[in-house]
């Protein structure tokens, strides 16, 4: 006499298969361990470090006294204009 098969858990035991195979390959595609991850990490901190180092300065924004990363002037400006008061809004 033939196996009663419930085909229902044969379909999920399948899919569960190709999900393993799946995973299987992409751990060892994309998969790093905690001290690659660790080791990148440092290497990562040592590059930056060294570009922060070797960063110069714009001497015409230091030397104006200008705050840093704030401009001179407003472009399309001239230095001594105000707003203008009872304007719309």
């Amino acid at each position: 006499m033939a196996e009663i098969v419930n085909l229902n858990r044969r379909r999920k035991a399948a899919a569960r298969a190709t999900e393993a195979k799946q995973a299987a390959a992409n751990r060892v595609k994309f998969g790093r361990n905690a001290a690659e991850k660790a080791r990148d990490a440092e290497a990562e901190a040592r590059r930056r470090a060294l570009l922060d180092g070797a960063r110069m300065e714009t001497p015409g924004k230091a030397a104006a006294g200008a705050p840093e990363g704030m401009p001179e002037e407003m472009p399309g400006k001239a230095p001594g204009d105000t707003p203008e008061k009872g304007g719309p809004g």
